[in-house]
C-alpha cells in the first residue's frame, strides 16, 4: 500500500505517529511511505520584500522543522519515507498531492496548528475531506 502522511508537527501529527506504531498492519515494510508537509504561503508584499532567496530558505527551514522528527521516528521503525514540501492553501494542497501521487491511504490528524484559521477558514481536514478522493484515516 502506498501511504501519503500528512504532518504540521503539531500534537496531533504525534498523535498520529503513535497511532502508526500501536498498528502493525500501518506500519511496516510492506508499505511505502510519503511524509507531505504544506506551508501556507506569505503575503506577496513580505515575499516581494525579502525576496526569493530568502522565501525558499524559509519554507525550507519551516518544512525540515516538522518532517526531520517524522522521519527520525519512521527510520527507528524500520521505514524510509519519500520528503514532499509543497507550499499552498494546505487542505487543497494536501488533496491534491494524494490525488496526484496516487496513493492508497492518506493518514493525517484531525487538528494542527491553524486553529485561527479554522475559524475564519473552516478546517483543513474539511477541506481534505472535500477535495480528496484518496481514502483519509483522521487521527485524534
Amino acid at each position: 500500500m502506498n501511504i501519503l502522511l500528512a504532518v504540521d508537527g503539531s500534537a496531533y501529527t504525534k498523535k498520529m505517529l503513535a497511532y502508526l506504531a500501536a498498528h502493525d498492519e500501518l506500519l511496516g515494510g510492506s508499505h511505502s511511505y510519503s511524509v507531505l508537509t504544506v506551508q501556507p504561503a506569505l503575503p506577496a508584499r513580505a515575499r516581494a520584500a525579502l525576496g526569493k532567496a530568502v522565501v525558499d530558505k524559509y519554507y525550507a527551514d519551516e518544512a525540515d522543522k516538522v518532517i526531520s522528527p517524522v522521519s527520525k521516528f519512521l527510520s527507528r521503525k524500520g521505514v524510509e519515507p519519500q520528503r514532499i514540501v509543497k507550499v499552498g492553501p494546505v487542505g487543497e494542497t494536501i488533496a491534491k498531492v494524494a490525488d496526484n501521487g496516487k496513493f492508497d491511504l492518506l493518514v493525517m490528524g484531525s487538528h494542527g496548528h491553524g486553529a485561527l484559521a479554522t475559524l475564519v477558514m473552516g478546517s483543513v481536514t474539511t477541506q481534505v475531506l472535500a477535495h480528496s478522493g484518496v481514502p483519509v484515516l483522521i487521527v485524534r
